[in-house]
């Protein structure tokens, strides 16, 4: 029996993919996440049931997918990971891959490619399509993991002040991080970095 836990923050979506999956004989959705804490929280929780594999979103609140794999490999925590998304962007792909998932797959992918995804990493394969890998590896994020977070909450309209004591650093060094990520992307401000970042998958 395969234990998986869903991360998504469209709660139709989520209970969908829910229901479809809990009907195969081999699949136990154990939990449900709406965001990448929640989902962090049921991982931590030493007394959940065990997860072998998780299957999240990107864009989530509180924690990304990606930040919640990068949890999940900061912890040593045996779970394989599942990327399914929107988003065919090669910078998220290259991050994901980076951060550890076993499997990348988009949200219009047939329901059959979805569940032999999830079955071939649940025994150690991976699964990622085919047409997004030569993109993931021709552009490299030029952002650091600070610049990124400071840049997410500029893009929310977070002012420096809040981006800092979000963050616990100094007004200046987020002043620092903002400027130094516009500078890579050539842009002329905060909010046209983040939107170039977004754009490309950094964010």
């Amino acid at each position: 029996m395969i234990n998986l836990l869903i991360a998504e923050d469209q709660a139709m979506l989520l209970t969908t993919l829910a229901s479809l999956l809990d009907l195969e004989n081999d699949i136990n959705v154990i939990h449900q996440s709406k965001n990448g804490q929640d989902a962090l929280d049921f991982l931590l929780d030493k007394s959940s049931t065990p997860i072998d594999v998780l299957l999240t979103d990107i864009e989530m609140p509180q924690l990304t997918g990606i930040e919640l794999v990068q949890e999940i490999q900061s912890h040593q925590l045996a779970i394989k990971s599942i990327i399914l998304t929107t988003f065919s962007r090669s910078g998220y792909l290259r991050r994901a891959m980076d951060a550890g998932v076993k499997g990348y797959l988009l949200k219009d992918s047939p329901s059959g490619e979805l569940l032999s995804a999830i079955r071939k990493i649940a025994k150690g394969g991976k699964v990622i399509a085919p047409e997004l890998l030569q993109d993931a590896w021709m552009e490299i994020d030029p952002l650091t993991d600070n610049e990124r977070r400071a840049l997410r909450l500029a893009k929310d309209g977070a002012t420096t002040e809040m981006i800092a004591e979000k963050l616990h650093l100094s007004e200046g060094t987020i002043r620092n991080y903002l400027s130094s990520a516009s500078s890579k992307l050539n842009a002329k401000n905060r909010i046209e970095a983040a939107r170039i970042a977004h754009q490309n998958g950094w964010l």
